[in-house]
């Protein structure tokens, strides 16, 4: 059996701050704990920031009006006239209840399968090769797409209709279920796999990958906040980009039931999309606006991670030498 900070070190790269050997003696649970509370609040905190523009996009995705930046603040600046500045938040509590146990289990899923790979390709406590770090990312998006995936059907949902029609998250749940059946909570649950694949493991991978260069080539062992932000940012650009027309597929198949529309297959969502509104227009509609809030999202999430599992640690050293 290998000892606690062994394996502790297999869950992180050499960009990051690791636990010293006074703490050998520390099991597993707090740091798997450390990861849960790192991602929650990595996953609250770049949602709420992008709330507003995530929001647009969504009601892009799922009508045949065409994207345009001016018709995006166009929308923006009506629903503010409309509604106040708070309902460009709709939708964001429901969003919450999602992207917080997503975020945790997807950052703590990450950090269990990098030790778990590490010790079956003989790179335990060292930075895993390409492969693995790509086929990690991928599997904690899957992991963490398959346990939370009704609430992004309810966020979705809550998104794109006015106040009256769904009041709240138990609102949306009851509706649904009564009105469309049970198994309308998990539509478009495939083209959501198949996009979480590409897009966790090429976000993750980009991520680890600088970080791994940035120490090599900088010889410091921990990036400045900036530049973790800054390949957060590339990773979300990267991953987002390589499965946005999987993105608008979910969402046409989430909220079909209130546009009037009958999507039924992943093929089906797709060739009527590119039908009425062409490829570009249609499977990549407001890909520009996500180029705006998908690196600043995932590079404060990455970053937020970062930086609150080293407070942690730091913490909880702390709480070791002080017995």
């Amino acid at each position: 059996m290998g000892n606690g900070v062994q394996d502790q070190r297999a869950a992180h790269t050499p960009g990051e701050v690791l636990p010293s050997a006074s703490s050998s003696h520390s099991e597993p649970r707090p740091s798997v704990l450390n990861s849960l509370l790192s991602g929650a609040l990595a996953g609250a905190l770049a949602k709420t920031a992008v709330a507003p523009l995530d929001r647009t996009k969504i009601i892009f995705q799922v009508s045949s009006a065409r994207f345009s930046a001016k018709e995006a603040y166009r929308l923006i600046y009506r629903t503010y006239l409309k509604d106040g500045f708070l309902s460009l938040w709709r939708g964001n509590s429901a969003t919450m209840v999602r992207v917080i146990p997503y975020a945790a289990i997807q950052f703590c899923a990450h950090e269990q399968y990098k030790i778990f790979l590490g010790g079956i390709y003989g790179f335990q406590g060292k930075a895993l090769p390409p492969i693995p770090r790509l086929l990690a990312g991928s599997m904690a998006g899957t992991t963490a797409a398959m346990l939370t995936y009704p609430l992004d059907m309810v966020r979705a949902r809550m998104a794109v209709t006015p106040k009256e029609m769904y009041g709240n998250i138990v609102h949306v749940f009851g509706r649904i279920s009564r009105e469309e059946g049970l198994k309308t909570l998990y539509r478009g649950f495939t083209p959501t796999i198949l996009g979480v694949v590409p897009y966790a493991g090429i976000s993750f991978f980009t991520y680890e990958t600088l970080k791994k260069v940035h120490a090599e080539r900088s010889g410091r062992p921990q990036p400045y906040s900036y530049e973790r932000l800054a390949f957060g940012a590339c990773a979300g650009l990267l991953g987002q980009s390589a499965s946005y027309p999987l993105d608008v597929v979910r969402r046409r198949m989430q909220t079909a039931g209130v546009t009037g529309h009958t999507y039924g297959t992943i093929a089906g969502t797709m060739r009527e999309i590119v039908a009425e509104e062409g490829v570009v227009r249609g499977l990549y509609k407001g890909l520009s606006m996500n180029w705006v809030k998908g690196p600043i999202a995932v590079g404060i999430s990455f970053t937020t991670f970062d930086l609150t599992q080293i407070l942690l640690r730091k913490l909880q050293q702390m709480g070791y030498t002080s017995r």
